[in-house]
């Protein structure tokens, strides 16, 4: 009898070291290994795919497994310490002893190693059990899972807590820790992590900062402004900016002004292609996907109203992974430049009170905060370089003081062609505006102005 359970105990525990192997290998199972598999030809491919593309299932299998034929080999040996000593407490120390050693050595250490370095062989090997079994035992580890998630305090895992991505990101770190990536490697799988709760409104370019033209326009007007601003897509709109009914490429029109020089004259509605519409809500990971699938580039993204939020294209989703795209043309650029004269070069993201610095005097707008965003606001639409504004001033007490500030985008960089750098020209006021009596009591203290909203001219 002690024979048949010695074999028995041994039986349970060499189930849960495969049990254990298992689950290791199929946390480190992934789609791409499982389609590889099949691409060589290996023999069990077809089940390892199906492992592959829902994990969390059989690993709560493996789970149940290990924890049965672990809880299962303890009662027996506790049955047979039992038998072999008198004191009933020396037989419980003897099998909690043994218990500990071969859970620790024979089901923790050994299989898992086994499971981490060979993970295709093992998930494979395990396949074969786990799959069939799946049908089976299923429906009862799902069982167990509501039993525990009732009694845990809080919303549970609907498919349970064994692989949750807390454990993986923490594995990443510890990976990183001990120096088997890099920071910038840590760094991207967490942004991967984060696209999955990423939604397109996040990283979308906002209806405010688009490049768009009117399909009433010709394919000259539309490749002149592909050319100045610098994007090589640009959504083409209807009866007004938030209707957007198609997308123009700067590919498509030069081809067709190189094949004849007439198509100049057709309105660019006859070059555009149709626009891909997504909500705000949707998943940037889904998109990406479904970009990808599609061979699309860009797409209009809408909000709960129909309406026109923004622009998503794939790189805007790539950077919430890989971080800032940016190329050979851009360079870092001193704050400011004095030019003479009283003109300055400041860079798009020059906070206003700094600005107002260079002249002696308080600039502040309550809608905006930076030069690039009042010249954008002045100026009334998205601004390409040579658009010019003048920004008013209000009147101070002074002899020649300031009656405007001429803004000049210039230069333009990064992927979305943003402006980065903007000229500043004072414009005085003519002398018979600036004579004031009280102006020689205050000629030393800065002088207070603010934007004013008036009538002006701009360029593109």
């Amino acid at each position: 009898m002690t024979t048949s359970l010695l074999l028995a105990v041994v039986g349970l525990v060499l189930l849960a070291w495969l049990a254990s192997c298992a689950e290791a290998g199929l946390a480190r199972i992934t789609a791409y290994r499982a389609e590889e598999a099949v691409l060589n030809g290996r023999r069990g491919a077809a089940l390892l795919t199906t492992v592959a593309a829902d994990p969390v299932r059989y690993l709560n299998l493996a789970l149940l497994l290990r924890v049965a034929a672990e809880s299962a080999a303890a009662v027996l040996v506790a049955y047979t310490c039992l038998a072999y000593f008198d004191s009933t407490w020396q037989a419980l120390a003897v099998a909690f002893a043994v218990m500990l050693l071969v859970s620790f050595v024979a089901v923790g250490v050994s299989p898992r190693t086994i499971g981490r370095q060979h993970p295709v062989n093992t998930t494979t090997a395990a396949a074969y059990v786990l799959v069939p079994l799946a049908r089976v035992l299923g429906p009862l580890t799902q069982l167990l899972i509501l039993l525990g998630n009732a009694l845990t305090p809080g919303k549970g895992f609907r498919k349970g807590p064994f692989a949750s991505e807390a454990e993986l990101r923490a594995m990443v770190d510890l990976a990183e820790r001990h120096q088997l990536i890099e920071d910038d490697e840590r760094r991207m799988v967490h942004s991967v992590f984060e696209l999955g709760d990423t939604m397109v409104r996040e990283v979308m370019v906002p209806r405010t900062d688009l490049v768009s033209i009117s399909r009433e326009k010709t394919i000259r007007q539309s490749l002149t402004l592909a050319l100045r601003s610098g994007f090589s897509r640009i959504p083409v709109t209807g009866e007004s900016d938030d209707d957007i009914v198609g997308i123009v490429y700067l590919k498509d029109l030069a081809g067709r002004v190189h094949t004849s020089r007439t198509a100049e004259s057709e309105l660019v509605e006859a070059a555009m292609r149709p626009a891909t519409f997504v909500p705000d809500t949707k998943n940037a990971g889904d998109l990406l996907r479904e970009m990808q699938r599609d061979h699309s580039h860009v797409a209009v993204v809408i909000d709960e109203y129909g309406g026109t939020a923004g622009l998503i294209t794939i790189e805007d989703i790539l950077e919430e992974i890989v971080g800032e795209i940016t190329d050979e043309y851009d360079r870092e650029l001193p704050p400011v430049e004095e030019l003479g004269e009283g003109r300055y070069r400041v860079t798009a993201r020059l906070d206003l009170g700094d600005l107002g610095e260079l002249f002696d005097i308080t600039l502040h707008d309550e809608d905006v905060e930076t030069v690039g965003g009042l010249l954008a606001k002045e100026l009334g639409r998205v601004p390409i370089p040579g658009a010019t504004v003048e920004a008013p001033l209000a009147e101070g007490p002074a002899d020649q003081g300031l009656r405007a500030l001429r803004l000049t985008a210039e230069s333009q960089a990064g992927r979305r062609n943003k402006i980065i750098t903007i000229l500043v020209e004072p414009l005085l006021r003519p002398p018979a505006d600036t004579g004031d009596p009280a102006s020689e009591h205050g000629q030393d203290r800065p002088r207070e102005h603010t934007p004013r909203a008036a009538d002006h001219s701009a360029t593109d």
